[in-house]
């Protein structure tokens, strides 16, 4: 369950949503919560987007848990480092040597 919240937990607060807020009540705020949770998700990814697109070519792929600093840095590194592999390991396979003194 979401917050390692098990079964038993979510009926002990709703039996409390019931006695402190009261039934004709509780219809009404659990709707208004719904409603405050998707507006909090929208705002989320509208901030999501915007940073992917204020940040540029090379982002795209960009999560918001990627932005930890410690994420971030392995992440780029880790595509430097590609590249940089890339670049030094030659395309060819090396050729056996035949020393002319063995034969």
């Amino acid at each position: 369950m979401f917050f390692d919240i098990g079964a038993g937990e979510i009926i002990g607060l709703a039996i409390l949503g019931l006695i402190l807020v009261g039934p004709e009540r509780l219809p009404k705020l659990a709707s208004d919560a719904a409603a405050l949770v998707r507006h909090i998700q929208r705002i989320s990814q509208t901030a999501t987007k915007e940073l992917r697109e204020n940040l540029g070519p090379g982002f795209e792929d960009l999560q918001p848990a990627d932005l930890h600093p410690k994420t971030f840095l392995k992440k780029q590194l880790a595509g430097v480092l590609e590249q940089n592999d890339a670049l030094t390991k030659p395309s060819t396979k090396p050729v056996a040597k035949i020393d002319p003194d063995l034969l």
